[in-house]
């Protein structure tokens, strides 16, 4: 029976690892990830349960210097998920130091636990020693390879003195807060993100048109899916389709493989690609996207 819950802001530079915690966390895939910047955009809450204590982990887009308003938003995200929150997780990369995020980190008085990861690159363990020393402030600093799993467990010990008592948030089994709808968009913009290059993936914003349930002739079910992919410009356009449309045929069918374990039904996905120009820049197509601070 839950009698704690804790809840911790995951927060950190692109690519440190957040949402492999998260992933790790919930025992499975509720974040996408991609070895490139920016792949999160939202908040993303995972959930937990540790013998009486209830683990919500609040996975939060990668702090940068934004150059868009999409960005704006996303480092407004970061900012504003360290409050109301009963312990900040900062994460910061093996070899990697960070003089600014501990002062995102440290606003107000929640507590901050100081998570270095990747430690599974490490060749020698004492290497992390000058990352120590540097973080002294912090009384608490766990090694951890979110990858593996490796300290991840001694996470959970270390954060679960700051649980408040109190019943569960979220319904047993429960294991994310996030949409179908949501999931799935998510899905294909990994793909996305997995086989375009350069700026090409970060301006592409994905809308699912068409969730709808049904039996075939053979009366097995199936999920009918419709999404429209967006991007910025009609060069763009033509590389996400490619030569006689095998770009997007590869996208949709990854895709489609990925929705399937996560529904654990047949899927038929159908995909469309349309230009927004300059969407991450305009007000009202980001808050078409969702891109909106929550209340």
């Amino acid at each position: 029976m839950i009698t704690k819950t804790l809840v911790a802001a995951i927060i950190g530079r692109p690519n440190v690892g957040k949402s492999t915690l998260t992933n790790a966390v919930a025992g499975e895939k509720i974040a996408i990830v991609t070895p490139k910047p920016q792949t999160t955009r939202h908040r993303i809450r995972a959930v937990a349960n540790r013998g009486e204590t209830q683990f919500v982990f609040v996975d939060t887009p990668g702090y940068h210097t934004p150059k868009t308003k999409l960005g704006e938003y996303m480092v407004k995200t970061v900012r504003e998920s360290v409050q109301g929150v009963d312990v900040v997780v900062m994460m910061i990369e093996n070899g990697r130091e960070d003089d600014e995020l501990p002062n995102i980190a440290k606003r107000g008085k929640t507590p901050v636990v100081l998570v270095i990861n990747k430690i599974d690159t490490l060749e020698r363990v004492d290497s992390l020693l000058p990352i120590i020393a540097k973080y002294s402030e912090f009384e608490h600093i766990i090694p951890i390879s979110a990858k593996t799993g490796e300290g991840v467990e001694e996470l959970l010990s270390v954060l679960a003195q700051f649980a408040q008592d109190g019943g569960a948030l979220f319904p047993d089994g429960m294991t994310s807060d996030q949409d179908d709808l949501v999931v799935v968009g998510e899905l294909v913009r990994e793909k996305l993100l997995m086989c375009l290059n350069q700026e090409i993936p970060h301006g592409t914003a994905v809308e699912v048109t068409k969730f709808s349930e049904r039996d075939t002739t053979a009366g097995e079910p199936v999920i009918d899916v419709d999404v429209t992919i967006y991007c910025e410009r009609d060069t763009h356009k033509r590389i996400i389709i490619g030569k006689k449309g095998e770009m997007i045929k590869r996208i949709g069918e990854l895709s489609r493989k990925d929705i399937e374990r996560f529904m654990g039904t047949k899927v038929f996905l159908q995909t469309w690609v349309k230009v927004k120009e300059g969407w991450r820049d305009h007000s009202t197509a980001l808050r078409d996207f969702g891109y909106v601070s929550e209340p």
